[in-house]
């Protein structure tokens, strides 16, 4: 969401900027809302002040003794008048507050300009693709080969998309959620929470979900609940409708959550396996941060995501998305793509975004020191990591000829064994 005052003084640059997301700015029904929904508050406005006077001066009358029949009248007119007015401010208000949310955030400048991901700029590269001397298995066959892996089962218990994790395919899973939240909150300074996977449609509006992604949403039928598709939302709105104190900033949260979510426009993407699942774990890292220390937040952000790959010996690069491949809410986006042997390609594991004022402004979510005005924080997320995806880069670059996974060093202490093997 926009500064409205900002948003209608630079209205032109905004459109041209937008257009390389790209994004077409409705200019017209922008100006003729804003100019209808201005002109119902200033008329009503103009009313109450006159529905005043005459109230004034009906006390002043009937102190005199004298009659007040008509401008009781007359004040009961505009009562009626003021009530329209009120109403049709208020549904102005409803489709104003719908149109702005739906134009995208606007790209910082430093974002190259592009049409798909083929116009991505890649900003690091971490370690070689792993080389074997066999041909490597995708996770899909490993899995199940070792027992680990259970998707029948799941289909049975729910339906395409869902994967039971079985002994030591579990306990890596876990293993991870622990590693991941470890090393987050002992070495990198964040404090974890755990909220509720079940949240309201307010929360999802203040990050952006809604109404425009609720296609891609579980919701709890007869209920405001849906079930979280990431833990951003239910972290960001932590704060929801505060001041902080800006010398508390950053402040730096994680938390492990599962994400639910439909996949509503992947049909056909990422059928097979892990990838790309209706149910799935994530610990995923939030902060709130001053305005102009955001972007370096955001580097250290991307860098505690990326240490997790390193740790674990996982071969990644960082590219940073271009703005017609960028989410409509982030003002920049870091995607992290761990190497995928089994599928001979880097898949992405962690978009590290900074909203900027974005979310903040619809949440409400400010920050003030001492006696200053207070201002929108800016708002920063990304996960630290996708568990799941990161399970089977660990399956996938580390699978052996005999089908067995060594496990990481930095994994063996939660996992009490350093090899997977399949169950005989």
């Amino acid at each position: 969401m926009y500064d409205l005052g900002y948003f209608r003084n630079h209205l032109d640059a905004i459109t041209a900027r937008l257009a390389d997301r790209p994004f077409s700015v409705d200019v017209d029904a922008f100006r003729k809302l804003d100019g209808e929904r201005r002109a119902a508050v200033s008329e009503a406005e103009a009313l109450k002040a006159q529905k005043n006077a005459e109230s004034a001066e009906i006390g002043k009358l009937k102190r005199a003794g004298q009659d007040t029949a008509d401008k009781q009248q007359r004040v009961r007119e505009l009562d009626e008048l003021i009530a329209k007015l009120d109403d049709r401010a208020s549904a102005l208000d409803t489709e104003f507050r719908d149109l702005m949310s739906g134009i995208p955030n606007l790209p910082h400048e430093s974002v190259p300009v592009g049409k798909s991901a083929a116009d991505n700029l890649e900003v690091r590269r971490w370690g070689a693709p792993t080389e074997f001397k066999f041909e490597p298995k995708p996770h899909w066959d490993l899995g199940p080969d070792l027992g680990i892996l259970d998707f029948e089962r799941a289909a049975k218990i729910t339906g395409a998309r869902f994967v039971v994790y079985m002994g030591l395919g579990a306990k890596l899973e876990r293993a991870l959620i622990n590693f991941m939240l470890d090393v987050h909150t002992k070495e990198h300074g964040y404090t974890e929470v755990l909220p509720p996977f079940a949240i309201n449609s307010a929360s999802l509006y203040c990050t952006g979900n809604l109404p425009k992604f609720e296609a891609d949403l579980f919701k709890l039928q007869g209920t405001d609940y849906y079930l979280a598709p990431t833990a951003e939302v239910p972290v960001t709105n932590l704060y929801r409708d505060e001041v902080l104190d800006l010398d508390s900033l950053p402040i730096k949260l994680c938390a492990y959550t599962p994400c639910f979510r439909s996949e509503a426009g992947s049909y056909g993407r990422d059928v097979r396996g892990i990838i790309r699942q209706h149910q799935f774990q994530k610990v995923e890292l939030v902060k709130f941060s001053k305005p102009e220390e955001s972007y370096a937040e955001l580097d250290k952000l991307t860098a505690d995501a990326q240490d997790i790959l390193e740790r674990l010996g996982l071969p990644y690069r960082t590219v940073v998305l271009c703005t017609g491949d960028m989410g409509v809410n982030p003002a920049k986006t870091y995607d992290i793509e761990v190497w995928l042997p089994g599928q001979n390609e880097y898949k992405e594991i962690s978009s590290c975004s900074n909203f900027e004022g974005y979310q903040a402004r619809r949440a409400s979510i400010r920050a003030k020191s001492g006696k200053s005005k207070a201002e929108h924080v800016h708002t920063l997320n990304g996960s630290g990591l996708a568990v799941g995806r990161t399970w089977l880069a660990i399956v996938e670059n580390y699978q052996q000829a005999d089908g067995s996974v060594v496990v990481p060093e930095a994994l063996r202490s939660y996992m009490g064994t350093d090899i997977i093997r399949g169950v005989k």
